[in-house]
């Protein structure tokens, strides 16, 4: 029977004779207890076939899954030519690939209805990494697409690695660039950019920075454009590179997604067994490398080097990249569509009509199936050739009068040889598939046809031919498509970004939501940006240099193997009997000083001999850091500014000096060798990262608060975040010098001087707002009122004219009254986590929008409290300015007007804290907050005059439970004597 055609195309038809189980073919329950054997044959039949298909589904899975198991696909390379990437049968589903089924659309509308009218303060900050390449069309993407999303409301910061060259590309669209090598990447401040784009695989430098705290939270995009790496992976495999392949794998898992721009290249990466990776198609390399052969190749030669003739009427029949190797019936259907019609006009001109097929890997395994099959359909011997996919398709569509795609399935983006086709300005007919026809037009700008019906695909077939040659509406309609090819993807390209940022980033409440993906107005190339001519330098590929480290580190530990196995430097087997026997002798003699030493009667040492004795071990340990010069320096300084940092990501932004004293959030990114304040260990409460997500750099105060005399004696205390200095707000050599002479002198009394300001115009709870989600000022007054009591009809929001505040925790005050603002602050702490915190979502924030702020639900709040507080327990206020260490003060004290003094006053705030003391120290609570979640009694000390007596009275009794054993140590002596341990 010959075959039939379907639209299902590759999908083959399930076979027959598979097992299958009916309930009605079961026995009743009075047969099967007539024959328990046959039911047990039959239970053990229906369990085999359900194993049966749990093996089908588990395979199934495997494959989607592992995709290069099934990989048949192939890829466009240098030139033109097409290269397959492997042998197989399977048709990939690259569904998890399409960005569509990645993203969530509705999502910013969803955020901007839920904002109100509140509109943000600033733009979304991104950072684009660029690196040095000679490809011209990885620039021309990078510079349409910044180009097309600075339209939705992003702002870009733009770095790039040692090329100076392209400044003026950047220029051009209103950027100017940021240069910096592989170390200097070190010292930007990725935090303070809502996602990071990296723009090849040639800058993967950075990622060693991104890859480290903090920034490990910020958004990774990479953009892989290149395949070099992809073809060595299978090499590093069957070389046994296993090393080399985890070194990359953990690269690529630290990007939160890789965007590639065809559906060749996962499968290329998949031994690295990506999970993050999309697909976004619209790259115009197509295009350049279209016109590039165009300019370098005639039409005539071409065809006269593959023995086509003058007037022969070449038809190029083209597919899908990932096939079967089989013909596909997609191809038949097209033969037997067509053969009429192509044998008419092959009458006409004499039998010079010539089909050309480009499908599989190689033409000689598939010439004689397509002999076969052109000889059913009535074509004559040397009328149909074939080519693989590896042929270089440049030349088969130069040479070509039409070209028709053949390929009934459905595709997940416009097909790369139709839109190269279109880029040769060849007539295409291709069938009315949804991606097709979202950019081709019917007998404008190509001629579709419809799978399920064949008559239209030889009606498209006619409207191309007239009078035996190329129709004058298929000419007009191959030049529209040309010109409509060079930029047909660009929207899609950048709309598919946008839609794929708005997925990823998370947006902070401060910041401008972006505009819909509909107000894009770029939709063409920056054609003249690109083609200016450049100075192209020839760059040593990232993969090579890895490489040959990799390999140059691996000879060294082969040589270095070799050379101590030939020179005996590893222990033998007497080597290690002796260490052995030494380390016997050492614990029997060990023992017998132990021993002698019991029989001794030691003397009662002098306190004198006890305290030096403890000074030498506390000298002699190893652990314990040397104290550098900074240390030495800071013992006759009148102030400390406590530097606060987490993970390694933030050294480089740390000062020296007896000026600073760096404090850690966390222990395993705290530096060595230094004596850095180990802000967990001083408050065990941040050893929790949950706790010390939710107080951020506030912990770190706390932490120094609590028992501050065992870190800092001082008459002046401050602090600084490590964000200080990428902000360009730390203190210049003048400022710290005009600091230490304020705090020596002392003019201004109990002052407070910041110099992190705020850099908003809008008055102060209008920022902290726009800073915690439109709540701040709702949380703030149920906080206040419960924590004083306050009843519904009192004012419990501070008033706070002005718009020049502190923030980034960048501030001093004398010792004194910085233990005052931690009374305070612990009590409003406590207040505001018991309005806020929802015990059944314990994730859920008021005041945050997006996932990171609402991990730091309490910080943005902490960080502008010590305004409030100075403000209203008056406190002078002043600005230092650092960079020239100016001074001017904030809100004069003649000018605050009223102020709730009341509130802040040091009595009542001391009298409240030990009314918690004791609370706390009773054991005993007066709400339904859970004692685990006391946010008061985990943030720093509980005193009170009770615990004050409780401490001395058992001071008391252990001296008194001393001096009663020592008294019958005596009695005993004296009536026993003393008693000599016996001899064993």
């Amino acid at each position: 029977m010959p075959p039939t055609v379907s639209r299902r195309g590759l999908h083959a038809p399930p076979e027959r004779g598979e097992p299958f189980v009916r309930l009605s073919d079961r026995s009743s329950s009075s047969a099967r207890q007539r024959h328990p054997r046959k039911s047990a044959w039959r239970h053990r039949k229906l369990c085999l076939y359900f194993l049966g298909l749990s093996l089908l589904a588990a395979w199934l899975f495997f494959l989607v899954s592992f995709p290069q198991i099934g990989e048949g696909g192939a890829r466009e390379v240098g030139g033109g030519k097409e290269e397959r990437i492997g042998k197989g049968k399977w048709v990939l589903p690259f569904d998890g690939l399409v960005v569509e089924r990645r993203v969530d659309e509705e999502r910013v509308e969803r955020e901007r209805s839920m904002r109100g009218e509140s509109a943000g303060m600033r733009m979304i900050q991104l950072a684009l990494v660029l690196a040095p390449t000679n490809e011209d069309v990885q620039f021309l993407m990078l510079l349409t697409l910044a180009k097309g999303l600075t339209e939705l409301g992003y702002n870009f910061t733009i770095f790039t690695l040692e090329e100076k060259e392209i400044d003026h590309l950047f220029k051009n669209i209103g950027y100017d660039l940021h240069f910096f090598d592989s170390e200097g990447s070190k010292t930007v401040d990725w935090s303070n950019y809502e996602g990071v784009i990296v723009g090849s695989l040639e800058a993967k430098q950075v990622l060693s920075s991104l890859a480290q705290e903090p920034f490990l939270s910020t958004p990774l995009i990479w953009l892989i454009n290149e395949d070099n790496l992809g073809k060595r992976l299978r090499e590093y495999k069957d070389k046994g590179f296993d090393d080399l392949i985890s070194h990359w794998r953990n690269d690529f898992r630290r990007a939160d997604i890789i965007v590639f721009p065809d559906f060749s290249l996962p499968l290329l990466y998949a031994p690295l067994g990506l999970t993050n990776s999309v697909v976004i198609p619209g790259s115009p390399a197509i295009i350049l490398q279209s016109e590039t052969y165009i300019a370098s190749n005639s039409r005539d030669s071409v065809r006269n080097n593959y023995g086509f003739k003058e007037g022969d009427f070449v038809i190029l029949v083209v597919r899908s990249y990932f096939v079967f190797d089989e013909i596909p019936w997609d191809y038949v259907a097209v033969i037997e569509a067509l053969a009429p019609q192509v044998l008419k006009v092959k009458r006409n001109l004499d039998g010079r009509v010539k089909v050309v097929f480009l499908h599989g890997n190689s033409s000689d395994v598939h010439k004689s199936s397509f002999e076969e099959l052109a000889k059913k359909m009535g074509f004559s011997d040397g009328s149909i050739r074939h080519y693989p996919l590896n042929h270089d398709v440049n030349a088969l569509l130069l040479l070509s009068d039409i070209v028709l795609y053949g390929s009934f399935q459905e595709e997940h983006c416009f097909p790369p040889l139709l839109l190269r086709a279109m880029s040769f300005g060849v007539p295409v007919i291709a069938p009315n598939i949804s991606q097709v026809t979202k950019h081709v037009t019917h007998g404008v700008n190509g001629f579709l046809f419809d799978p399920n019906d064949s008559t239209t695909l030889a009606k498209a077939f006619s409207l191309t031919v007239k009078e035996l040659k190329v129709s004058e509406l298929a000419k007009n309609a191959a030049k529209k498509a040309k010109l409509l090819s060079k930029n047909m993807l660009v929207f899609d390209f950048i709309s598919s970004h946008a839609k794929l940022l708005e997925t990823i980033l998370s947006f902070p409440s401060d910041v401008m939501l972006p505009s819909p993906v509909s107000h894009i107005q770029q939709k063409t190339w920056l054609w003249n940006l690109v083609r200016k001519e450049r100075n192209k330098v020839k760059v040593k590929s990232i993969v090579d240099k890895i490489e040959e480290q990799f390999v140059k580190n691996l000879s060294k530990k082969s040589s270095e193997f070799e050379n101590g196995v030939l020179n005996g430097e590893f222990s033998t087997k007497s080597d290690w009997d002796e260490i052995s026997e030494l380390e016997i002798s050492e614990d029997i003699e060990r023992i017998e000083v132990q021993e002698l030493e019991e029989r001794m009667e030691n003397p009662l040492k002098t306190w004198e001999t006890v305290y030096h004795t403890s000074r030498r071990i506390e000298k002699s340990k190893s652990v314990k850091a040397e104290l550098d010069d900074g240390v030495l320096e800071r013992t006759g300084q009148p102030v400390c500014i406590y530097e606060i940092y987490n993970g390694d990501g933030s050294w480089p932004f740390l000062h020296h000096g007896s000026l600073y004293r760096a404090i850690s959030l966390s222990r395993n990114g705290r530096r060595e060798g230094t004596d850095d304040v180990d802000a967990p260990g001083r408050l065990r409460i941040l050893g929790d990262k949950y706790y010390r997500d939710l107080l951020c750099e506030f912990g770190a105060i706390l932490s120094v608060a609590n028992q501050i005399d065992s870190v800092h004696n001082l008459p002046w205390i401050g602090f600084q975040s490590w964000r200080a200095a990428s902000k360009k707000v730390s203190l210049s050599k003048r400022a710290e010098e005009k600091l230490e002479t304020i705090t020596t002198e002392g003019n201004h009394g109990d002052a407070v001087y910041y110099w992190g300001e705020t850099e908003s115009n809008l008055d102060f709870w209008s920022t902290c707002d726009h800073l915690n989600a439109g709540q701040c000022r709702s949380l703030f007054s149920k906080a206040f009122r419960h924590m004083y009591g306050l009843s519904d009809d009192v004012a419990a929001l501070p008033p706070m004219p002005g718009s020049h505040w502190s923030t980034l925790h960048s501030w001093v005050m004398p010792t004194p009254s910085f233990l005052e603002f931690i009374i305070f602050s612990r009590m409003f702490l406590d207040s505001l986590d018991r309005v806020s915190y929802n015990s059944r979502d314990p994730s859920a924030c008021l005041l945050g929008s997006s996932a990171l702020e609402k991990r730091q639900c309490y910080c943005r709040v902490l960080d502008l409290l010590i305004n409030i507080w100075a403000y209203h327990s008056s406190k002078r206020i002043f600005y230092l300015d650092p960079k020239t260490g100016a001074l001017s003060e904030q809100n004069p004290l003649a000018n605050r007007g009223a102020i709730w003094s009341k509130y802040f006053e040091f009595t009542l705030l001391k009298s409240m804290d030990e009314d918690l003391a004791e609370e706390a120290d009773d054991c005993t609570r007066h709400d339904d907050v859970s004692g685990d979640r006391w946010m008061w009694a985990l943030t720093g000390e509980v005193h009170w005059q009770g615990v004050y007596d409780k401490e001395r009275e058992e001071r008391y009794v252990r001296k008194m439970d001393k001096k009663r054993k020592t008294k019958e140590k005596l009695l005993d002596r004296f009536k026993f004597g003393y008693k000599q341990k016996a001899i064993e």
